[in-house]
């Protein structure tokens, strides 16, 4: 006959039943976390790889229109003035009476400073006697010419004295020549020690102080004239063929409110060697508050054209190759743009898109950058 189990032997059963339950639950549980998680990766995998579709507005939208525009050229570069100089010492020492400063006005013709001038004058005290010297030689020499000239004709003296006595004034007048020469050195050089500006305009810049020595061609001040301007643009060479002299532009200079109008002064024959792009020369009326180096922004006038075109607002430039964002089958796509002429409609930049039909769906600039290949929806007409 089989022995009741005793109490504590029950106990230890339950005891195992219970931990064996317990495992048991914990495994399954386990496995149903982990098939939940699984689930939920493949749910966000395939979220992920199904493209929302975006609902566009009604600003969001524009269209590729015929349009008649004036063709133009953009332009763009710096403000400089026509006539710069720099004045330098045209002699080695100290700069004495610089009291001009940045902005300050100057006539053409005016003493701005001068370098100190004790050698120079000193040279001219010697080159004056040196010539005063050479001066009496000369004398004495016409006196013993005319002398024997004299006495050769009673007879007193040979012809070949007389020979000797010409040859000696002549050397003497030639040495009295380059001593006045010597003078007029001399002279320069004290005229040297005195800077004028040979412009009316500003001073732009003081790179010396009074007091400072300074070597010969050392800037001493730089002068600017305000009253004519040009622009010095680079054009791309599709876009320069249209370019002539006396074509009128339209820029708008940092710092002015209203655009001012300029005109084609020259267009340089050749191509820049390293950026392949033509200078173009823009001549600027001078305007109140304009200053040299601000930047300037417009374009050319060359003429008209009835093409397809888009506001240049929606052409996106983040690439090497412009491109527009056109809607075609649902979808947004990427389109390239060739180098076509731009222009104005109604004061609005535009860019012709040749290759696009009138009425072709494009995004606007409001739309903002989206994917090629994105599916789109249209707004409601």
């Amino acid at each position: 006959m089989k022995r009741p189990l005793s109490r504590s032997a029950k106990i230890q059963l339950g005891l195992l039943v219970l931990l064996v339950l317990a495992v048991a639950w914990g495994v399954v549980r386990a496995l149903d976390r982990r098939a939940t998680q699984a689930a939920s990766a493949a749910a966000a995998a395939q979220s992920l790889q199904t493209v929302p579709t975006y609902q566009l507005g009604p600003r969001d939208v524009i269209a590729v229109q015929q349009a008649d525009l004036e063709v133009t050229v953009p332009v763009s570069g710096s403000l400089e003035a026509v006539q710069t100089v720099a004045i330098k010492a045209r002699v080695a020492g100290e700069v004495q009476g610089l009291r001009l400063r940045e902005g300050d006005p100057v006539k053409a013709g005016d003493e701005v400073a001068r370098i100190d001038s004790t050698e120079a004058q000193a040279r001219v005290r010697q080159a004056e006697q040196q010539a005063a010297s050479a001066q009496a030689q000369v004398a004495i020499a016409r006196r013993t010419q005319d002398n024997n000239q004299a006495l050769v004709k009673q007879g007193f003296i040979s012809p070949t004295a007389l020979d000797t006595s010409t040859a000696n004034l002549e050397a003497a007048e030639a040495n009295h020549r380059a001593a006045l020469a010597a003078l007029d050195i001399a002279r320069k050089g004290l005229a040297d020690t005195r800077l004028r500006s040979p412009l009316t305009g500003f001073v732009s810049a003081r790179p010396v102080q009074d007091g400072e020595r300074v070597g010969i061609d050392a800037r001493v001040l730089e002068v600017v004239d305000l009253s004519a301007f040009e622009v010095e643009a680079t054009v791309a060479p599709g876009a320069a063929a249209p370019l002539k002299t006396g074509q009128t532009a339209l820029l708008r200079i940092e710092g002015l409110a209203e655009p001012v109008k300029a005109t084609v002064a020259r267009i340089n024959p050749s191509v820049q060697a390293g950026s392949r792009s033509v200078l173009v020369y823009l001549r600027v009326p001078a305007v109140q508050g304009m200053r040299q180096g601000l930047f300037a922004q417009g374009h050319v006038v060359t003429g008209r054209t009835l093409v397809n075109a888009v506001p240049q607002s929606a052409v996106r430039n983040d690439r090497p190759q412009p491109y527009i964002q056109i809607i075609r089958d649902g979808q947004v796509v990427h389109q390239p743009l060739p180098e076509s002429a731009t222009g104005l409609l109604d004061r609005e930049p535009m860019r012709a898109t040749p290759d696009l039909a009138a009425g072709t769906p494009v995004l606007s600039v409001t739309a903002g950058l989206i994917r090629d290949g994105t599916p789109v929806r249209l707004p409601q007409p």
